[in-house]
């Protein structure tokens, strides 16, 4: 399928997939959605994994201790703190009492594991961005801004402006519109204490931490259908291009075997995939919405096996999925990813020349990457194609949501209390 041919697979204004949908906005599709075909039964299974404890993603049951200390930034990777304390006070001095208390929870809140990237919502944590007056989302706004890259802030800008997009070409805009996001915050900001937020919605979530210099922005789910803006104010907006573009020149940089040991499941919706492993909503990503703690095995091949040209390939995949990080943290990040190489996995399913789909993991100690190209939801092609993907980012071994820092930070300030 062609990138540009998204269009070829819009619904009809009086197909029954949009026309039911036809004047609901996310509140009141959060409760039609439970009795429908597609989202019900997902609603379902989230139900029964968002009350677990957080443990964190592993690849076999158990955390691996020790890959996480809570310690100041080394010199040129610290956090943007003070720039994201100045602007979360803005916000907090903005709002009235009653919409304080609705943003703010505690820096280790079980809510961090409500956020969720359906159109619906699945829980209704902190601020709708599509209520608020223009100065309080702009303030919201803000501190997302000040606490991301430049590009990172672009790159989620642009995805809620696809979000509003599709909402157009489907005739839906109370339910997928260019703010149609919750926004929370989680601990007071500090300079020196664990705090942060998390903003999520339609192909969009984030959820930021940050102590002291050190930041943790994980897990991220960040998403498009279509991939295109071809019309209207944002015209020429596109998303994900060069990552995928560097996946396929990666599979076709590995040695024959070497790519046949990396491939997993030839075909994207592959009878010998075991019950399960394709999953209604999240196709084949694992480690989406409410899967904190999912066991997740390795899978295909040690990148450490991998010919000096693909590493090179897969070092761009890596920051280019992290690019929403400051350039001091993301350095950071990189280095401890990179410091991984010897026990990382590079897996992958579905084709790599021309414009197949497919999807590939990243996935070591302290890091999974993951993207994949996905059927349609508000689109009706019913194979993946590569204009609808899903991107995800986790911390594994207990440092999504930045809580073995916070876990740290707690400890030692029972310390110094004693």
């Amino acid at each position: 399928m062609s990138t540009s041919s998204f269009r070829d697979y819009l619904y009809t204004p009086d197909h029954p997939r949009v026309a039911k949908l036809r004047g609901l906005d996310a509140r009141s599709y959060a409760d039609a959605a439970k009795d429908d075909s597609f989202a019900g039964p997902m609603i379902e299974g989230w139900k029964k994994l968002y009350p677990q404890p957080f443990v964190g993603v592993t690849t076999d049951g158990v955390v691996h201790e020790g890959l996480f200390t809570l310690a100041e930034a080394l010199p040129g990777e610290e956090a943007p703190t003070s720039e994201m304390v100045a602007a979360a006070q803005k916000l907090l001095a903005l709002l009235p009492s009653a919409l304080l208390d609705r943003l703010c929870y505690d820096a280790d809140a079980h809510e961090w594991q409500s956020w969720a990237n359906p159109e619906f919502m699945q829980h209704d944590t902190g601020l709708r961005l599509d209520e608020l007056g223009h100065a309080e989302r702009d303030a919201v706004l803000a501190v997302a801004d000040a606490s991301l890259s430049p590009e990172g802030y672009a790159l989620v800008r642009n995805l809620m402006r696809i979000n509003g997009f599709l909402g157009g070409l489907v005739d839906l805009p109370l339910l997928m519109n260019e703010y149609s996001y919750n926004f929370a915050m989680y601990g007071a900001p500090s300079e020196t204490e664990p705090w942060g937020w998390q903003l999520f919605g339609h192909h969009v979530a984030l959820n930021c931490l940050v102590t002291g210099t050190q930041m943790v922005i994980s897990p991220v789910f960040l998403g498009a259908e279509p991939d295109i803006i071809d019309d209207g104010p944002h015209q020429g907006v596109k998303v994900f291009k060069e990552r995928i573009q560097w996946a396929r020149q990666l599979m076709s940089s590995l040695p024959p075997e070497l790519r046949t040991e990396a491939i997993v499941y030839r075909h994207m919706q592959d009878p010998a995939m075991p019950e399960g492993r394709l999953h209604a909503g999240d196709e084949r990503h694992l480690a989406g919405c409410f899967q904190d703690n999912r066991v997740i095995p390795y899978e295909g091949i040690l990148v450490s096996s991998m010919p000096a040209t693909a590493v090179a390939l897969l070092d761009k995949m890596a920051e280019d999925s992290i690019s929403y990080l400051p350039a001091g943290p993301r350095a950071a990040r990189l280095r401890e990813i990179q410091g991984q190489y010897q026990e990382t996995w590079f897996s992958w399913i579905g084709g790599w020349q021309g414009e197949e789909a497919f999807y590939f993991r990243i996935q070591s100690p302290v890091v999974i990457l993951e993207l994949d190209h996905h059927t349609g939801v508000f689109l009706n092609n019913d194979h993946p194609a590569p204009f609808h993907m899903h991107t995800v980012v986790r911390t594994p071994n207990g440092n999504d949501y930045g809580r073995a820092l916070v876990i740290q930070a707690a400890a030692r300030s029972a310390g110094e209390d004693k």
